[in-house]
């Protein structure tokens, strides 16, 4: 499959494969449960979430153990993380394929963004935060690295991989029609 960016290409294929042999620990959802019970502290009743690069669910896994009734949804670009998804989430709750390529059809109560955005290539960040956005009709839940100003880092030895910024600075000074709920910082 041919992608945008040298970064689609690069989570689509063995590096993605790989990362997901070093994070399928069933300790991470614990973590996550922690994470988004706090992050989620101020939220009303959430209904449904979508997820952008979930990976192999780690994230709606502890959600769904928050919340069962929650209806999950995905976007993931790696196909072997796409059916490590399928094993609780619907089949046709999973857009299979680049958060670039996924066009918004419906709205969320939650969207969901973490460890993602450090990884996408700059130049279309834009694009992105207006996709979660056009998802959203209650929350925007963003976990990323954090840094005052752009930078970028090496990455397990890999260049142009890693990208550190305030990406919810940045939604919410392109979008006035969202405001900010909380915030916080997990080391």
């Amino acid at each position: 499959m041919s992608y945008k960016t040298e970064q689609e290409s690069f989570w689509a294929g063995n590096f993605g494969d790989d990362y997901i042999k070093r994070n399928s620990d069933s300790n991470l959802v614990s973590t996550n449960i922690n994470f988004l019970s706090n992050a989620l502290s101020k939220s009303e009743i959430l209904k449904t979430c979508i997820e952008f690069g979930p990976n192999v669910g780690n994230n709606l896994r502890a959600l769904k153990y928050l919340l069962p009734s929650i209806e999950l949804n995905a976007i993931e670009i790696n196909p072997l993380a796409r059916e490590k998804l399928k094993e609780f989430i619907p089949t046709e709750n999973i857009f299979e394929g680049s958060i670039l390529e996924f066009e918004p059809l419906r709205k969320f109560d939650l969207v969901l963004i973490k460890g993602v955005l450090i990884h996408l290539n700059p130049e279309y960040l834009n694009e992105v935060y207006s996709k979660l956005v056009k998802c959203c009709s209650k929350y925007i839940l963003i976990a990323e690295y954090y840094n005052p100003t752009p930078i970028s880092l090496d990455y397990r030895g890999n260049k142009e991989k890693l990208y550190k910024r305030d990406f919810a600075g940045e939604l919410l000074q392109n979008h006035s029609e969202m405001f900010l709920v909380d915030y916080g910082f997990c080391y």
